[in-house]
């Protein structure tokens, strides 16, 4: 991969494994906004992006190689070798042949650990452009401005202290209903540090499952997507509806199976990697309806 500093922008070429739509639109973040074809407004760590998708290349705007080092690289994981965990991947179970050969592109991406935590908890029960209106409500009530791009006006999601000032019902005003009292918790539990991100880093897998599930309102199927997009845990395999049905579909024989079975069962086949298999199979799966019912 070629890095260039390009007048104010830092363009990347000959990236492999990487499709800016996938790894946005695949349900794994929620604070962006699509601006065209393979070009979008992201916030993330304070700060605003726009970038864009050429079949030559990857445009960061406005930034400089010093933040595309500290954020941007980090953020969309664009040093880890995707075409060898594929390749892994395939090698251990080529059903995956059809979900890895169509959804390459996607990578997954090291979020914020708080952002993350809080968008989960709202995205219970809720469709990805509810959660997108809701994260972007919450960051302008109570996050800082950022810019504006194309005639949209962009604010940070807020930090701990900032949320840490809003009531409940202030955060039911911006539509997160029954979930408000379990965001209070959050927001509670990591500001006098009962919830610690760098705790949870070194705890094992089992460990901080248990530990992000001490807060209110926090099952298994948010923890394990705080852990992989929020803590970096590779191995942490969600269990949602969508990845249910596909799960069951390819693995059991299309039969009713409980999602405690489904996480034991990813555990033990995809190991390490769970958090990449599992990232190919749901936006496949929900892009070409495995296990829809009909």
């Amino acid at each position: 991969m070629q890095i260039i500093q390009s007048g104010e922008d830092i363009l990347l070429r000959d990236v492999r494994n990487f499709d800016i739509t996938q790894t946005l639109e695949c349900g794994q973040c929620f604070h962006f906004v699509k601006l065209d074809t393979r070009e979008y407004a992201v916030v993330a760590y304070q700060r605003l992006l726009h970038i864009k998708q050429t079949e030559q290349e990857v445009i960061f705007y406005h930034t400089t190689e010093q933040e595309y080092d500290q954020i941007w690289k980090s953020y969309f994981d664009l040093e880890r070798d995707y075409e060898k965990i594929q390749q892994i991947l395939l090698a251990r179970d080529d059903r995956l042949q059809d979900a890895i050969g169509k959804m390459a592109g996607v990578r997954i991406l090291q979020q914020d650990f708080f952002e993350t935590l809080i968008s989960f908890i709202i995205s219970q029960n809720k469709q990805i452009p509810h959660i997108k209106q809701i994260v972007a409500a919450i960051s302008k009530e109570y996050g800082t401005y950022l810019g504006e791009m194309n005639g949209q006006v962009f604010y940070a999601f807020p930090t701990v202290a900032q949320l840490s000032a809003v009531s409940e019902e202030q955060l039911r005003a911006c539509k997160v209903g029954f979930r408000a009292p379990y965001i209070m918790d959050a927001v509670a539990k990591v500001a006098e540090g009962a919830i610690s991100e760098q705790q949870l880093q070194t705890q094992s897998d089992e460990v901080c499952m248990q530990t992000l599930q001490q807060i209110k309102g926090v099952g298994s199927k948010v923890a394990n997507c705080v852990a992989l997009f929020g803590l970096a845990k590779r191995s942490a395999f969600p269990v949602d509806v969508w990845i249910k049905r596909i799960m069951e579909t390819l693995y059991f024989d299309g039969n009713e199976t409980n999602v405690s079975t489904i996480e034991r069962f990813a555990k033990e086949h995809f190991g390490k990697l769970g958090g990449y298999a599992q990232q190919y199979l749901f936006y496949y799966g929900k892009t070409t309806g495995i296990g829809v019912k009909k």
